[in-house]
């Protein structure tokens, strides 16, 4: 399980809450902060994340996850709702950079992403999410590249064909239940792995063509979600045979 996945699995699904997206930052700047009981600054990892609730009336917020060293699990540190945030700057209009900051009503960081990637991603969703969710004052968007904020073109295409590659898997397994009983939990990771791979090539592509995956990104999520059910139905069908 990717470090994103197990944030959204321990952090907001309890809470009846799905991630919506994720990056790994660390600070441009370093705050002065005289002792830290983890250890000092830079010790962690830090994550910012956006996610939904799932009940209506909907509420959407960014959260601040750290992991702490020698720790596998995620603790959630600040967090604000969307609609206390006021500006996003991507630094750069001109070039992909990792560089962004965040302007809330009582807070200002100013992040570096892992890769100018990763950023794009999560300011399209976010962007995305903005418009789809805030009716009143939107947040402004500043030094962001066109491509960040543009519409979504190709998207449904690529997410049609890997519910396709879903569908042909989940009736393989069911056709052949001998030949998966055979293969023993092998073909239940590739499964699930074929899927997984479809969708992370599919927003990868898309990002690369500067196309927003703000809606797509709902829609792989519960993908995600999917594959892993298929992958526990297509297992008990197996010891099912199997006695």
């Amino acid at each position: 399980m990717s470090g994103k996945s197990a944030i959204n699995k321990e952090v907001f699904t309890p809470h009846d809450e799905k991630m919506l997206a994720a990056v790994q930052v660390k600070r441009r700047t370093k705050k002065k902060i005289p002792f830290l009981a983890t250890g000092g600054q830079g010790d962690y990892m830090t994550f910012i994340c956006l996610s939904v609730t799932n009940k209506k009336p909907t509420s959407v917020s960014l959260t601040k996850v750290k992991q702490f060293p020698g720790s596998s699990g995620f603790v959630k540190r600040s967090q604000w709702t969307i609609d206390q945030l006021r500006q996003i700057n991507g630094i750069d209009s001109s070039k992909d950079c990792p560089e962004f900051d965040l302007v809330f009503d009582n807070a200002f960081d100013q992040w570096v992403a892992g890769s100018a990637g990763e950023k794009c991603t999560f300011i399209q969703i976010l962007h995305h999410t903005c418009q789809r969710y805030i009716s009143a004052r939107k947040p402004e968007f500043v030094n962001c590249q066109s491509k960040l904020l543009g519409e979504d073109e190709g998207v449904d295409s690529v997410l049609f064909r890997c519910k396709v590659l879903m569908k042909r898997v989940r009736k393989e397994l069911v056709a052949h239940p001998g030949h998966l009983l055979r293969r023993g939990n092998s073909i239940l990771h590739s499964a699930a792995d074929s899927v997984t791979s479809a969708v992370q090539k599919a927003s990868q592509a898309l990002n690369e063509r500067g196309e927003r995956l703000g809606r797509a990104e709902e829609r792989t999520a519960d993908m995600m979600n999917s594959a892993e059910q298929f992958s526990v139905t297509a297992h008990k069908l197996a010891m099912k045979h199997k006695n």
